[in-house]
């Protein structure tokens, strides 16, 4: 588990395919890995990664096809900038929001404006995923915990402050660049509960749509 807030910017300094998967090399630069085990986990660009073996600046990892066909490592080459978080601790700070590391899919930005000393990005996302981003939720774009501050039929609007852009590769980003994205997990566990059969049986299950939007949840 982590919480969107990055602690550094690393770069993928080798790429192996093995077997249909693909092991990764990352240099982590100032990320802290005095207290990073084998088998821990490490947020790259959001995805999370567990560590095969720790090199003396970086680790290494297998990424498996699965998380090829969702998430930008398919197209990553040597060189590539990461925003790298571990795992989240029990007496860790939730400066973010809560963020699983797995990948829902690739948004990519569609347009960019200034905003002040802010930059508005506007990305289009899978239509199925769209359903999932609400005006002031929670998304997680490469690792990075943002909030949504506008939505429209295909898109959604993010607005990213100075420091923001320093400390993560969003000052890369520019029109046509693809993201990793992760949408907010409340959102998934709810419709999963609201679509399971019986579900809508008020004998046995008290949820219903009109209590969730009472309690604010929608």
């Amino acid at each position: 588990m982590f919480t969107g807030i990055i602690a550094a910017v690393g770069q993928i300094s080798a790429l192996k395919k093995i077997g249909g998967d693909l092991s990764v090399t990352v240099k982590t630069g100032k990320l802290d890995l005095s207290d990073v085990q084998l088998g821990d986990s490490i947020a790259t660009n959001g995805v999370c990664l567990t560590v095969v073996r720790l090199l003396a600046d970086g680790f290494m990892a297998d990424v498996s096809q699965e998380t090829l066909s969702l998430t930008g490592f398919a197209h990553y080459t040597v060189g590539q900038k990461v925003n790298l978080e571990k795992a989240l601790m029990p007496t860790s700070r939730l400066g973010g929001h809560l963020v699983s590391g797995h990948i829902d899919g690739i948004a990519t930005v569609v347009a960019m404006q200034a905003n002040g000393r802010a930059v508005d990005y506007w990305l289009s996302a899978p239509t199925h995923l769209l359903k999932y981003i609400p005006y002031k939720g929670s998304v997680c774009i490469d690792g990075i915990s943002l909030t949504v501050n506008e939505l429209n039929a295909s898109q959604f609007k993010l607005t990213i402050v100075p420091h923001t852009a320093i400390e993560t590769t969003i000052s890369h980003f520019k029109v046509g660049s693809t993201v990793n994205l992760e949408v907010d997990q409340l959102a998934r566990y709810m419709e999963r509960l609201l679509t399971l059969p019986g579900t809508h049986d008020q004998e046995k299950n008290n949820v219903s749509m009109d209590l969730l939007t009472q309690a604010g949840f929608i």
